[in-house]
């Protein structure tokens, strides 16, 4: 390629990235959106005739590209741990008067900021550029949404003026204008529940195209390298941040004191529905790195910062009836259909009212007004009973199943009142979606609209029917046709293929969802071992006790059960689980905790050296460390090693230890 040519196409990159951080970022666009394209057309012609220009960072790269099978896990650089939740001032006040005593003295700051309603993203960069995108997940480890978050315009792919290598943490959100277009044009029934949701499902589609056109933002709230924080404070890492091109919340401020918080917790609350965002509180730290380091972390949430939240939205409406659902494990659940009200935004016309046991304790029966309260749920709930109605009807959760007609019973110590018929309709169309979900099954297209086909067709009487069904005969059915059918069929046949503890999850036996199901695979090794075992063979699994064990148990002593398993079996699904072994090595038996910056290599290849050597790499410090690996620019991890006389080593050290 021509060095004019190769000039030009990096002077378009750089006139591009400039306007997008002015437009997404600044929101101060220079130009107009026609300018906008007609450089973005001009950039993508050029890189047509030399693909081999083409770069990840390239504002090219993110109309997203090809569908995929799935997420990868990855683990996070440090834990990304949840907040502790202050429900009211008195709450804040605990919180202050805890950080003042384990300090000892009132020398120190908060940094207010608004806390966003969205879901938690980490990014990492390697020299400017963006290398990985991981979802918060369990806290320890994440999917991988790097791809997804491409086409996040206010997620800079290139960053200038930044170390060698970094991370960001912040928040993806979508705005409430985004929300509005997303369910413009939808059917009632078929419109999403709120920003927060939508944001979390539009970062986890396998198709990158479908992220892009939700126009999902993202705000970062910590800069960090080598899994700690690179400033001495929360409010310089803001500021940097938003010096390297980030989007950073600006409705912030730095509290000298404890009346200042509660200042501006006060003043947000009533001025938060005239935001672009939906916020539910707001979020304090410690300012100074070094006393967040004093005073330390509890196993779930950091004792330096906490999330006051705002009260509830909440209205007042009348209850116009009761009606009854019966979920997979046959579980009756009475929600209420309200007057149709707003709140927050929304408007509401049911609530979950959970049994027959929480409506005795709300004393609340049909023509009732009742105040309803919102927190983004997606099924708002009744807080109490504001008034009673004329000739109001009291309610009881009905002896037959609404759906099927058999009876209805209510175990010993139970609040729930159960359909016994396994065939029930209604336990059926719950248990295929339940089956055919995301991170159960995936079978892309198995909505409700399609499952109350199949069923009321007769055409699926149990999920292992799933693998009977044939394209033409779905084709026929309304609102589909033949490239449908076909994709459906395609998420049929790929579910084959998913492992094991994704298999018994799709059973839907009570007790058992994604990390129960993956510990049993990982100590049974296969179905029919879980399925042939005793309680107390069971109960030898990691976190399965009693409750768990007897489910288990009596979901597989049902004939119909065992019938459904074999016919799974026979489809081809997978039944099998290969049990990790501990692997044989110089460093098998020992574990480590990886801090600061390597000079030779990342923190993902040092774990991976030292698992493929045997040994196990955590992120936490504790008397079950081994060592600690230091690298430059080690943190508290290092201090408290020190104070636990854990061995600390160096990257030299590791390779010698590993035989490397």
């Amino acid at each position: 390629m021509a060095a004019p040519e190769l000039r030009e196409i990096e002077e378009l990159r750089r006139l591009l990235r400039h306007h997008e951080h002015r437009y997404y970022v600044l929101d101060q666009p220079e130009i107009s959106d026609a300018e906008y394209d007609a450089l973005m057309r001009q950039l993508a012609e050029l890189e047509r005739k030399h693909p081999e220009s083409v770069t990840p960072d390239s504002p090219t790269q993110r109309v997203g590209g090809a569908p995929r099978e799935g997420f990868v896990q990855a683990p996070h650089s440090s834990p990304m741990l949840s907040l502790d939740n202050a429900l009211d001032e008195v709450e804040l006040r605990d919180f202050d008067r805890r950080v003042r005593d384990l300090l000892g003295h009132d020398g120190y700051r908060y940094t207010a900021e608004l806390k966003l309603d969205g879901l938690s993203l980490a990014l990492r960069y390697r020299d400017g550029v963006l290398q990985r995108a991981i979802t918060r997940g369990d806290g320890e480890t994440g999917e991988d949404v790097t791809e997804n978050a491409r086409t996040i315009r206010s997620i800079p792919l290139r960053v200038i003026d930044g170390p060698a290598e970094f991370e960001v943490r912040g928040e993806v959100i979508m705005t409430k204008k985004a929300f509005e277009r997303l369910n413009a044009g939808r059917e009632p029934d078929q419109r999403y529940a709120n920003p927060r949701n939508s944001a979390a499902g539009s970062l986890r589609v396998l198709d990158s195209t479908i992220t892009a056109a939700r126009q999902l933002d993202f705000y970062a709230y910590l800069l960090m390298a080598g899994g700690e924080a690179m400033f001495d404070s929360q409010w310089q890492s803001l500021d940097r941040l938003s010096g390297m091109g980030f989007k950073v919340n600006v409705e912030r401020k730095l509290c000298h004191g404890m009346e200042e918080l509660v200042e501006f917790t006060r003043s947000w609350e009533p001025r938060r529905e005239d935001l672009p965002y939906e916020i539910d509180g707001v979020v304090a730290k410690v300012d100074s790195v070094a006393q967040q380091r004093q005073l330390g972390w509890t196993a779930k949430a950091p004792r330096w910062a906490v999330a006051y939240k705002y009260a509830a939205e909440q209205a007042e409406t009348v209850v116009e009836s009761i009606e009854v659902q019966v979920g997979r494990t046959g579980t009756l659940t009475p929600v209420a259909q309200l007057h149709p009200v707003r709140v927050g935004g929304v408007t509401v016309s049911r609530a979950t009212l959970h049994n027959e046991d929480e409506i005795r304790r709300l004393g609340l029966a049909v023509g009732d007004t009742v105040i309803i309260e919102r927190s983004g749920d997606v099924i708002p709930k009744v807080v109490r009973v504001s008034g009673e109605g004329e000739g109001r009807k009291e309610f009881r959760i009905p002896s037959s199943c609404p759906v099927c007609s058999e009876p209805v019973v209510r175990a010993e110590g139970e609040v729930a009142s159960r359909c016994v018929n396994p065939d029930c309709p209604a336990r059926l169309k719950e248990s295929i979606l339940h089956f055919a979900s995301r991170g159960v099954m995936d079978i892309d297209g198995m909505g409700e609209a399609l499952v109350d086909q199949l069923v009321a067709r007769g055409m699926v009487k149990s999920i292992a029917d799933l693998y009977q069904l044939k394209a033409e005969q779905l084709a026929e059915l309304e609102r589909m046709g033949e490239k449908s059918a076909a994709r459906i069929m395609k998420g049929i046949e790929a579910s084959l293929g998913k492992p094991m503890p994704r298999v018994l999850n799709g059973l839907g036996i009570p007790f058992v969802g994604e990390r129960t199901a993956q510990l049993l695979a990982e100590h049974f090794g296969s179905l029919h071992a879980i399925a042939e075992a005793a309680e107390e063979a069971l109960q030898e699994a990691e976190e399965v006790g009693p409750k768990v064990s007897q489910s288990i148990q009596g979901f597989f002593r049902a004939p119909h059960n065992l019938q459904l398993v074999e016919r799974l079996r026979e489809a081809g699904l997978q039944f099998t689980h290969e049990i990790k072994r501990k692997q044989a090595g110089p460093l098998a038996g020992l574990t480590f905790v990886i801090t600061g910056t390597l000079p030779g290599m990342s923190r993902d290849e040092a774990k991976e050296l030292i698992e493929a050597t045997g040994g196990k790499a955590t992120n936490s410090v504790s008397k079950k460390t081994s060592y600690l690996v230091a690298g430059e620019e080690a943190g508290s991890k290092l201090e408290k090693a020190q104070a636990l006389g854990i061995p600390v080593i160096d990257e030299a050290k590791l390779r010698e230890l590993a035989g490397a």
